[in-house]
């Protein structure tokens, strides 16, 4: 196991998650969830990668998206970290943890430059949307 992901381990441990389990059951209703939302995926995934231009903790994500209006993670943090894994695993976005076992999460060049491309072109904004989705 990775050592990030042992930190991670831990950190639940010690946490009021601690005795949470992710039953097949659970991810299924978690992505229902997703596909039900209002709100707009192209437009959360733009205001996650201009907020991680400097980095931040999942936490501090969820107060920042609610700032803008975007309460999808409001009552279930948990789908803002599956969004984020898929950034990482993706390539767009890198993940470290501090000593506090604090894990920060940050764009990387690959994520800053199809953000520079969202931000410049409405038009081919859903298929940079898709290729960060697909890839």
């Amino acid at each position: 196991m990775e050592d990030r992901l042992k930190g991670l381990r831990k950190s639940m441990e010690k946490t009021t998650f601690k005795q949470l389990t992710f039953s097949k059951k659970h991810r299924l209703q978690v992505y229902e969830k997703i596909k039900q939302s209002n709100e707009h995926e192209e437009d959360i995934l733009l205001a996650l990668l201009q907020l991680l231009i400097q980095e931040k903790t999942g936490y501090e994500l969820v107060e920042l998206l609610r700032a803008r209006g975007i309460r999808k993670f409001e009552d279930n943090e948990g789908l803002l970290y599956i969004v984020l894994h898929r950034l990482e695993q993706n390539g767009f976005i890198q993940s470290n943890w501090d000593q506090s076992e604090t894990k920060y999460y940050q764009i990387c060049p690959k994520g800053t430059k199809v953000l520079r491309k969202m931000e410049n072109s409405s038009v081919k904004k859903q298929f940079l949307i898709k290729e960060l989705i697909q890839e």
